[in-house]
């Protein structure tokens, strides 16, 4: 396994360098370049980019029409004012719903169901503000005041040097310190808790923080990094079954997971995937926990190593480090790897048995863990069931009630949308070929759809400069 430094999980090894350098890579968003800064009026693509990686990958986008988007928005609607009935009795509903893509405009309040932040926020009624107007340690407050300008530069939200988002990212990360003083902050997650901000209010994104750290990816950054370096071996052991040529590749030139992976697990693929790609793997991630991030880094490396015509061009250690560095844009565009992430038999027996069989490898090799981190909770119905919150945690303030179409359709109309359901069901079987590879896969998107354009963008800017929780609705 690979060395690691002791102080809060620095990796001694190129993929750590790239968490505390902001990455020279390929990676999307991350530009080390610039100053935080951007000149000019510029245009803003529907996700708030106005530049980079980011914006050029819009054309790999699937369109969802309109119509089918509000259907959904009143679906999600429903199912948010009475959260824990669907959780407990229609909870594959739910997962269904979030591979399908959480509505833009509802992103943010379902990323902060599905992962409980909800219930810790009401249960901890002032505790964010308290943690606020705190100074912090200046150690971590000096250490997170350098990365602001790293994440996600150009972005709306953080282009800015001391702008919103930047002061409203150090609120979060500083609160975190201060809230988890032993772990501290590590570099990883600024990214995270920049993708939550760019959807909900500091105070969530803040819990919704905490679940990600706690509950679905404890021990990643924590001192030493144990957790990653474990989960590390947990992927190159699933490797063998589900890709063996990728595995003896990558055992033939002993390549160890943590120079490949670290960036992929600990950043939760914010700074690898198109963004269209990064909002679904977040939908379906936050919902079924960290299977979901096991399942792309093996859809990646299958696709990337997984025949030997794909291995011809790269022979050596160094051609395999470059090529897992700069992932080919048709393995990584929306529709393609969706579907190969909900293909892909990975479950959470698997990813367990597995665990434990390298925590016993690791306990030979190293002795015990330095850091004792709480069990891992396998998405939002674990979470829920650890701990059952009260209807009054899940209350909507204010209740949104939709005069849904939906209720009001005809027979005709819902044999056409189930018709329409079991198509997409039959369709899981079916292979889709990843896109084909062209000389530049990102060539810049023309113009947006005007159905499209109204909903995300504006939603988006109305959520960023307002405090009420149900404007960015």
């Amino acid at each position: 396994m690979a060395k690691i430094e002791q102080g809060n999980g620095r990796v001694s090894r190129d993929s750590e360098d790239k968490l505390r350098d902001n990455g020279n890579g390929s990676s999307h968003g991350s530009d080390p370049e610039t100053n935080g800064s951007v000149p000019g009026e510029k245009e803003v693509d529907k996700y708030g980019f106005t530049g980079g990686a980011q914006q050029r990958c819009g054309e790999s986008a699937v369109q969802i029409p309109t119509e089918v988007l509000r259907q959904r928005e009143a679906k999600w609607l429903e199912m948010l004012n009475s959260w824990d009935k669907w959780m407990a009795k229609k909870h594959k509903k739910v997962k269904e719903r979030c591979q399908k893509g959480v509505p833009p405009s509802l992103r943010g309040r379902a990323w902060l169901y599905l992962t409980g932040g909800k219930v810790r926020r009401e249960q901890n009624q002032g505790k964010f503000q308290a943690l606020d107007s705190q100074q912090g340690d200046p150690k971590w407050v000096d250490i997170i005041e350098r990365d602001l300008h790293r994440q996600f530069p150009f972005h709306e939200m953080f282009a800015a040097r001391g702008g919103h988002g930047q002061q409203d990212l150090l609120r979060v990360l500083k609160a975190y310190t201060l809230h988890r003083p032993e772990e501290g902050y590590c570099q990883a997650q600024a990214p995270i808790a920049a993708v939550l901000l760019m959807h909900m209010p500091a105070e969530d994104a803040f819990w919704v923080l905490v679940q990600i750290c706690e509950k679905y990816l404890p021990g990643y950054y924590s001192t030493g990094l144990e957790a990653i370096q474990l989960d590390g071996e947990i992927l190159y052991a699933l490797l063998r079954r589900v890709s063996p040529t990728a595995h003896r590749h990558l055992k033939k030139h002993k390549m160890e997971p943590i120079l490949y992976m670290t960036e992929w697990f600990m950043c939760a693929f914010s700074r690898t995937l198109p963004w269209a790609s990064v909002l679904r793997v977040w939908d379906m991630f936050l919902c079924e926990g960290v299977k979901i991030i096991f399942r792309v880094g093996l859809v990646l490396l299958k696709s990337m190593l997984g025949s030997q015509d794909k291995l011809k061009t790269c022979q050596g250690l160094y051609e395999t480090m470059e090529l897992l560095r700069a992932v080919r844009p048709q393995y990584m565009q929306e529709g393609f790897l969706v579907h190969e992430i909900i293909e892909l038999e990975v479950s959470e027996k698997d990813i367990e048995r597995e665990h434990h069989a390298q925590l016993r490898r690791w306990k030979e090799t190293h002795g015990d863990l330095h850091c004792k981190s709480p069990p891992r909770m396998h998405g939002a119905k674990a979470i829920m069931a650890a701990e059952p919150p009260s209807r009054q945690d899940l209350r909507q303030m204010p209740t949104i009630i939709v005069e849904s179409s939906l209720a009001s359709q005809t027979g005709g109309q819902r044999a056409e949308g189930a018709k329409e359901n079991g198509k997409t069901k039959g369709e899981k079987s079916k292979t889709i070929p990843p896109p084909q590879e062209t000389v530049n896969s990102y060539l810049p998107p023309g113009d947006p759809s005007p159905l499209v354009k109204p909903v995300a963008v504006q939603g988006s800017k109305e959520s960023l400069g307002s405090a009420e929780h149900d404007t960015y609705l």
